[in-house]
């Protein structure tokens, strides 16, 4: 009699996590949003909130506001979790401080928050584009409160005294991610380094901003030891959000982090000597920003 051979069921490939509903956002529509978008076209500006995808672009154009990303729109770092197109960069324009402060101005925007790709090919990073972009905003719209969100210098801290330099009352360099994960999501990056540009910042006297995204993988101890360092380095304001893998090419989510617990790490960053936690599930650095001038630097 054949006996005929067992075969066991392949394993199932583990679950992808699906997005929750806390997760869901509005498409932008209104007038409102219609106007920062016909701006944006006629001034040939880029915006990280396009080349980012964020979920927040509907409500925070739809208020008047948006986020400026001057430099270019490619990237000469290949992080894991951003959208932004990487390559080597032709776009450098002198004439695009006065560009985006004349937008600036037309969109009369109450408080303005300007980011911008790494160009590592760049001798001063793109420095001196940055100190002109907020002195000439300043200049035009002297009411406007400005923060800046500043790639990672590569240790060049005289391009770095030159970014922040210009007036702008928020000084802002993202984190990303916990310290083990550094390797895995910003490749060309370092922990330390980071830390040490946040310091830097905060030893010029200015108001210190960073972001962190959870859902990649990390631990709740990472975390507090994330925001211990960020404490220890002169941290003022910290953002909270979940990733969101921008496309398939991208880190997948390992996990939807509830509300609760981000509730829960505001709590913890304050408790651990952050003056200010914006921390939800939809923050992104330039959520709520207008909020953050504000905050106390001593």
């Amino acid at each position: 009699m054949l006996t005929l051979p067992i075969i066991q069921p392949e394993a199932a490939a583990p679950a992808k996590p699906r997005k929750p509903d806390w997760l869901r956002v509005k498409l932008p529509v209104g007038p409102e949003y219609a106007a920062v978008r016909r701006l944006v076209d006629e001034h040939k500006l880029h915006t990280i909130c396009e080349s980012g995808n964020c979920p927040n672009m509907g409500e925070c154009w739809g208020a008047g506001t948006a986020t400026f990303m001057i430099l270019g729109n490619i990237c000469t770092r290949s992080c894991s979790f951003c959208a932004v197109a990487t390559g080597r960069p032709s776009e450098y324009d002198t004439d695009e401080p006065r560009r985006v402060a004349e937008a600036i101005q037309l969109m009369g925007v109450k408080h303005a928050v300007l980011t911008s790709v790494n160009r590592d090919e760049l001798k001063d990073r793109g420095a001196s584009i940055w100190y002109e972009t907020v002195v000439q905003t300043k200049r035009l719209s002297p009411e406007t409160t400005i923060e800046t969100l500043i790639p990672d210098v590569k240790a060049n801290w005289d391009a770095l005294d030159t970014m922040i330099a210009g007036g702008q009352e928020v000084v802002s360099h993202n984190m990303e991610t916990v310290g083990s994960l550094y390797r895995l999501v910003r490749p060309q990056a370092k922990y330390e380094r980071s830390l040490e540009q946040i310091r830097r910042t905060y030893e010029a006297g200015k108001r210190t901003k960073s972001g962190i995204m959870l859902g990649l993988g990390e631990t709740r101890d990472e975390m507090y030891k994330a925001m211990d360092d960020l404490a220890a380095n002169g941290l003022h304001i910290l953002t909270l959000g979940q990733y969101l893998q921008p496309t398939k090419r991208h880190l997948e989510v390992a996990e939807f982090i509830h509300p609760d617990v981000f509730a829960h790490y505001r709590e913890e960053g304050l408790a651990r000597g952050l003056k200010y936690v914006e921390s939800g599930p939809l923050v992104r650095s330039s959520y709520h920003a207008e909020r953050h001038v504000n905050v106390p630097i001593n």
